[in-house]
């Protein structure tokens, strides 16, 4: 067998099992679910964990860890190559570049970094800037400002 031999197989849909339909369906009286008891009532499956009056195994394990991310800091994140655009001279602000569709929200902060080429001086106002993002605006003839 060679790979230009192979041929999809005809998978078509699977068909919706259509219970209650009568006897003649195969599927009527019962609709499938057996006789009686609490799995042939309606609202049946009861709670997910639950191991019929067992300790359930999410309270017999020991509790483990420790998780800061209810203190995380979102920060928008811009490269400076998406600056490259702008024309030369302008003060970059996050309000700025969430007008012009950079980023979509400012959330904690502004964090720049350094992906992509600046040409272009600019002033980049910005909560946190990473080495590389610093080192190719003030190449490019630009300054950065903290906020």
């Amino acid at each position: 067998m060679n790979l230009r031999e192979l041929r999809q197989l005809p998978l078509g849909h699977k068909r919706r099992k259509r219970v209650g339909r009568g006897t003649g369906s195969g599927h009527g009286k019962t609709c499938t679910r057996g006789n009686k008891g609490a799995m042939a009532r309606t609202g049946a499956g009861g709670l997910v964990g639950y191991e019929g009056g067992q300790t359930p195994l999410f309270r017999r394990l020991p509790k483990r860890g420790f998780s800061n991310a209810r203190f995380r800091l979102e920060y928008a994140i811009v490269n400076v190559g998406d600056l490259q655009d702008l024309p030369p001279g302008t003060e970059v602000t996050p309000e700025l570049l969430c007008e012009r569709r950079k980023i979509r929200k400012i959330g904690d902060g502004l964090k720049v970094l350094g992906g992509g080429d600046l040409t272009v001086p600019l002033t980049v106002h910005a909560h946190r800037f990473s080495r590389t993002a610093v080192e190719k605006i003030e190449k490019a003839g630009g300054k950065i400002k903290r906020l």
